[in-house]
């Protein structure tokens, strides 16, 4: 053997070999003083590993480095708690850096929120954003702002807050999580979205306002055979908390994407919110069975809008294909059907599992869904009778703000109410080992989520958000978050160039896609938009 080989070999496998000699030297050893037993209770554990590790045949760092291997895995489940509290700085943490995540929690927890010597933000940098205000400021509003949800078609209109919950299932938040956020609500006079996983025994408990999300697997509206059954939904679709019906058509996150809940996971409760047997595979499919055009689709709008008793009916969507978006406008043309509102889900948006494909690249970014969303409305003369809503990062009044001004009438949070219950973005959604009871079913885990505690922590981050977004409209010289304009939102395109969004995005002129669609960008979008398919017509 070389001198290279060998020095090669005592790297491998010195560690293992220096383990086993002492394990035996202490051996010999304990039978003079009884006090080398001791360090056995560490070697001869480290010893058995290095040799199962020699002998097994899955990973080669094992058996080439019997003991030291394990270190890299030590190291790499503690890298992203290391990454976070250690490495990082403020602004550097994905999906929310710590000062997003720090503002919040100071807002939960009803302390100091504001900032001392300064921005940390680069403002020079391209993608600084910001509000123009007025040299003459209103007074801040001392009411909360409301939006009134419901149009021409709908006899129950309901007056939403301009920030609430988005969608979040009972079965991947645990039942601690689900109380605390809709007692949460109930205090501030918000609404609590269900997400597609049912209307669960935890919405019900504290009574705070429901919109009920209908996705693809009709749970707790389905038939045996898991389609929508009307009698079911209309029974609890009238329910006083259910105050509005949405439709789930795809989520930012993974949008096109279906999903199963392993039997093994679906536990009686679950099984009662979501209308399935108990221990049965859970299928949310990725399409909808009680529809399959833009026609199809309002009247199914209609359909529920009419079994709630004249609640407002909606859906939600991550915005693809632009001439799907205007195929939906022109079947509102040809049936005069309009949904009360519509929620566009931003590409950007989270979920406890999806593949890295498609929460990375696929999903159109909420800002461009929101303002295709909002042109075709607007190009099309429907913008007056249809509320629109966004949901996508939103953390801040800023982030509310900033919505509104390119169309939003109101938006929805989802992980800035989980981080407001204790969530730590530890990313173990998907484990069932979420270290603060939020993302899980275990009831141990669970037990550290007091749920009065987090019930005023939700409200207490609703409160001071909207109060802060009040203070943006005032010095803005608006009375309302919806009066602001694209105008009123300036991005820096370069240390030397700035521009208001109207400057940067198209913008269209009330009726304009009916009039003169070929003056426009989505002139192609237009003639190839169907409203008896969502596929495209053909050229």
């Amino acid at each position: 053997m070389t001198a290279t080989r060998l020095w090669d070999f005592t790297v491998r496998y010195g560690t293992f070999a220096g383990i086993v000699v002492l394990a035996l030297l202490c051996l010999a050893l304990a039978g003079v003083w009884r006090g080398f037993y001791i360090p056995l209770i560490v070697l001869v554990p480290l010893a058995l590993l290095g040799v199962w590790n020699v002998v097994q045949t899955k990973h080669t760092l094992m058996r080439n480095y019997p003991v030291i291997a394990h270190f890299r895995w030590i190291s790499e489940r503690l890298r992203p708690f290391l990454r976070q509290y250690i490495v990082e700085d403020d602004l550097e943490g994905r999906p929310y850096d710590r000062d997003e995540r720090s503002l919040i929690y100071r807002r939960a927890k009803d302390t100091v929120d504001v900032h001392p010597f300064g921005t940390e933000l680069d403002t020079y940098a391209s993608e600084y954003e910001w509000i123009t205000h007025s040299v003459s400021p209103a007074p801040v509003a001392k009411e909360p702002f409301r939006v009134t949800v419901g149009g021409p078609q709908c006899s129950k209109p309901y007056s939403a807050s301009v920030l609430n919950i988005s969608a979040m299932s009972f079965g991947a938040l645990g039942a601690h999580a689900v109380e605390a956020l809709n007692w949460g609500a109930k205090r501030g006079g918000f609404y609590h979205d269900t997400g597609e996983g049912g209307f669960s025994r935890y919405h019900r408990i504290h009574g705070g306002d429901i919109v009920w999300e209908i996705g693809s697997g009709y749970f707790g509206c389905r038939d045996k055979t898991g389609h929508f059954d009307p009698d079911r939904f209309a029974e609890q679709a009238c329910e006083e908390q259910v105050k509005m019906v949405e439709i789930k058509l795809s989520q930012g996150a993974k949008p096109g994407h279906g999903g199963v809940l392993p039997g093994a996971k679906v536990t009686p409760e679950i099984a009662e919110a979501r209308g399935v047997e108990v221990g049965e595979d859970c299928v949310s499919p990725s399409g909808h069975s009680a529809f399959s055009s833009p026609v199809e689709l309002l009247e199914f709008v209609a359909k529920l809008r009419e079994l709630s008793g004249g609640k407002p009916a909606g859906f939600k969507m991550c915005v693809g294909h632009p001439h799907e978006v205007l195929a939906i406008c022109k079947a509102m043309r040809k049936t005069g059907i309009k949904p009360d509102f519509i929620v566009v889900d931003g590409g950007e948006g989270g979920t406890g599992a999806a593949p890295e494909e498609f929460s990375n690249h696929l999903g159109m970014p909420l800002r461009e869904g929101l303002i295709i969303m909002r042109n075709a409305l607007v190009g099309t003369g429907l913008r007056d009778d249809i509320r629109l809503a966004a949901s996508g990062k939103v953390v801040s009044g800023f982030s509310v703000a900033a919505n509104m001004a390119i169309g939003a009438d109101w938006c929805n949070a989802a992980r800035a109410f989980m981080f407001s219950v204790g969530c730590v973005m530890s990313m173990r959604c998907h484990t069932g080992k979420c270290p603060t009871g939020v993302a899980t079913q275990d009831p141990d885990r669970q037990r550290g989520l007091v749920v009065p505690d987090k019930a005023e922590r939700v409200h207490n981050y609703h409160r001071h958000t909207v109060h802060a977004l009040s203070e943006l409209v005032a010095a803005a010289g608006l009375s309302h978050p919806t009066d602001f304009q694209p105008h009123h939102l300036a991005h820096r395109l370069s240390p030397v160039e700035v521009r208001s969004i109207d400057e940067i995005y198209p913008f269209l002129e009330p009726n304009v896609l009916l009039d003169d669609p070929d003056s426009t960008a989505f002139a192609h979008y237009w003639r190839i938009a169907d409203p008896d398919s969502f596929a495209p017509k053909r050229s």
